[in-house]
């Protein structure tokens, strides 16, 4: 397929009305924002983004430390400061897993979550290593990295990536709690042919970051009045994610807890007592690799080219504000109101601005 990687395609985003989805296909269009246009059979595209308040509450609800999180009030606690017994006891959370010596330390589950009967799975994790949701994001959204700990991956792209992400922010409305998006887009996953068939999704998800250094990585699938968006080729079963979210709070400057959600049906009518366990040997090989890259070298390494970047980002913007200061005095200062002066000074935008 060729790329066309500086192409961008104009694209229309909804706001969804409050359903059992998150989604609704009559809700009317409100904003539009670029997406990078990637291949040549993305012509012009609809984009349905979720009702994000709808979307939130329900990890909230699920995830007691994202709540914390979104409530301001982790500053270090993450789940020492977490009473189970007391956030939202109506729903019945079953222990799949309790030992405080593994990695994944806790596994719960609940057999149905918003009149979905799929079970809603919950990991809790607690890693050493600085709290960067990028790299744990990484761990998911890279091909090559994925491959790394999920042997079942065969194909994965983030198809439509959203340019203006301040979008999110503009229709959540509030940074401080939904946390300042740094990262959105609908992407494609597919799997190999294993003991069942390959199995497709199509998934918007999204990176939210909050002032504390916490992160919420969010995710939900798209319904089948979105198939339009899927790549040419051929059709496999589809498996949908109802409900992703990982939580990143840090604990201390080397420390940070993980809470992991995952309501997936794998599709194809295999029944849920033969797809938890499968899913769940998945996520531990995700918490796995992740413990071995923060406690090791290689995390070193991105967070000194992230300041290095970071530093090439400020210089250069320096430089910019520098040379449209410069073009300001030269305009201003030195022409005086000779006609000439004054014709140059009227082509400010084209002779001076970078």
């Amino acid at each position: 397929m060729a790329f066309k990687l500086t192409i961008h395609t104009l694209v229309c985003v909804f706001i969804a009305a409050r359903s059992a989805s998150a989604f609704s296909s009559n809700a009317p269009a409100v904003t539009k924002a670029e997406v990078r246009r990637r291949h040549e059979w993305q012509p012009g595209v609809e984009i349905e983004l979720p009702n994000f308040e709808l979307l939130f509450d329900r990890i909230q609800m699920a995830s007691p430390l994202a709540k914390l999180v979104m409530d301001g009030n982790s500053r270090g606690g993450g789940f020492h400061s977490i009473d189970d017994s007391r956030h939202f006891p109506q729903l019945r959370w079953k222990k799949i897993e309790r030992n405080e010596q593994k990695t994944v330390h806790r596994i719960d589950k609940l057999d149905s979550f918003q009149n979905v009967k799929t079970p809603l799975l919950r990991f809790r994790s607690t890693l050493k290593g600085p709290c960067i949701g990028e790299m744990f994001s990484h761990f998911i959204m890279d091909l090559e990295e994925r491959k790394k700990w999920d042997d079942q991956i065969a194909y994965q792209e983030e198809l439509y990536p959203i340019e203006d992400v301040a979008l999110v922010d503009r229709i959540t409305g509030d940074v401080d709690k939904f946390g300042r998006c740094v990262r959105v887009g609908v992407g494609y996953v597919q799997t190999k042919q294993g003991i069942i068939s390959p199995r497709e999704q199509l998934i918007l998800g999204g990176h939210q970051e909050f002032k504390d250094g916490s992160t919420i990585l969010w995710g939900t699938e798209m319904e089948e009045y979105h198939n339009h968006l899927l790549p040419p080729g051929q059709r496999h079963t589809r498996a949908k994610s109802h409900l992703f979210a990982a939580t990143l709070a840090p604990t201390g400057p080397n420390s940070f807890d993980v809470e992991y959600l995952l309501q997936m049906d794998v599709g194809g009518g295999i029944p849920n007592f033969m797809t938890t366990p499968a899913i769940t040997d998945v996520v531990k090989k995700l918490f796995n690799h992740a413990k071995e890259y923060f406690e090791g070298e290689d995390v070193e390494v991105f967070l000194k080219t992230k300041e290095e970047e970071s530093c090439l980002k400020s210089d250069l913007e320096l430089m910019n504000r520098a040379e449209s200061d410069f073009s300001v005095s030269v305009v201003d200062e030195t022409l005086g109101s000779h006609p000439h002066h004054i014709a140059l000074k009227d082509s400010e935008s084209i002779l001076f601005t970078p």
